[in-house]
């Protein structure tokens, strides 16, 4: 079931907000509710505190067993050959 949610925020801010909708194809209200599935479904707190560009690297290497002489491998081939 959808209901109406009205949202008092500063005009430029809608008129930017119109205009990244339209440039996307899509609604503000879609927008929007992107926003709140989103911050839903967000990582815990830990990731917070980090740079958006670390936080989403944070659990790729999961199922990988990486070890500290892998990566000493890397660094020597990458910087002494």
């Amino acid at each position: 079931m959808k209901s109406k949610l009205t949202l008092r925020l500063d005009e430029s801010l809608i008129r930017r907000a119109k205009k990244r909708a339209k440039q996307k194809g899509t609604s503000v209200s879609q927008m929007v509710a992107d926003y709140f599935a989103l911050i839903e479904t967000e990582q815990p707190s830990i990731n917070r505190d980090l740079p958006p560009i670390t936080a989403s690297l944070t659990g790729i290497l999961k199922n990988k067993e990486v070890q500290e002489e892998d990566y000493k491998k890397h660094l020597e081939e990458k910087y002494l050959k």
